[in-house]
């Protein structure tokens, strides 16, 4: 039996979230393998050659991650203005970020660098949990398993490991500190924070004994939803039939 229009453009957009979900997949655990291994050239201050190259290719990774979380987002809906808002925000955080934090010459110089990381990561936290809701409910939708959803769960999943580094790494700005005393604000202090959220999400011991309790206490929210986000997506997912291949 053909296969009718309608279920032709459902299979096409299956298709073009599950290419684009992998592409998020695979940017992320670059990043964070990246971050995991490379960053210690960084704690150690950010002027040495070896520092100035690994943040200047985390900024690149950044750059090319804004735009896969704007490509991914584009399946979730057609409403323009909802696309060029977050566009432009999303532009901002980024752009501002990497001009701000270029290691190898001054481009734009923040008198108050304090307040110019909160707006970088102020910006950034909302639009990242603004796409993690609109992975969750397309995985949670439809009546069939499909590839794309087991992508979206990975996407997810990992996503919400970096935003709350973004949140850990907020906090320590507002009251530098917060996550361990020694590190400087910038892509030190994100590295760890982002280091500390998914050994939270992971499982493992954070090995910040200087955290805060407000640190401490958003990470246990953070592992209980993980955990949480796991079971649901477990249940959901393997209770759901395949496809038939007729389309139909």
């Amino acid at each position: 039996m053909p296969v009718q229009p309608h279920a032709k453009n459902a299979v096409e957009l299956s298709a073009e979230k599950r290419k684009d979900y992998r592409n998020v997949v695979v940017l992320q655990i670059i990043i964070v393998t990246f971050g995991l291994t490379l960053s210690e050239f960084v704690f150690d201050g950010a002027k040495t050659p070896a520092a100035k190259l690994v943040i200047t290719i985390f900024l690149s990774f950044a750059g090319l991650y804004a735009y896969l979380l704007w490509d991914l987002l584009r399946n979730f809906t057609k409403n323009k203005l909802v696309l060029r808002i977050f566009l432009l925000l999303l532009a901002g955080s980024i752009g501002t970020g990497m001009l701000g934090e270029f290691p190898y010459y001054e481009i734009i110089h923040f008198p108050d660098r304090q307040l110019y990381l909160f707006a970088v990561h102020g910006l950034l936290f909302p639009l990242e949990v603004t796409v993690i809701a609109f992975a969750i409910r397309d995985i949670f939708s439809g009546e069939f398993l499909t590839p794309d959803k087991l992508w979206g769960a990975a996407c997810v999943f990992l996503m919400i490991g970096i935003s709350f580094g973004s949140l850990y790494d907020l906090i320590s700005i507002v009251k530098p500190g917060s996550l361990a005393r020694d590190l400087e604000l910038g892509f030190a202090s994100y590295a760890a924070c982002v280091n500390y959220s998914l050994s939270i999400l992971g499982g493992l011991d954070p090995a910040q004994p200087d955290a805060s309790r407000l640190v401490r206490n958003i990470g246990v929210i953070e592992a209980v939803w993980g955990n949480l986000f796991v079971v649901l997506i477990i249940g959901k997912l393997m209770g759901l039939p395949r496809p038939s291949k007729s389309g139909t």
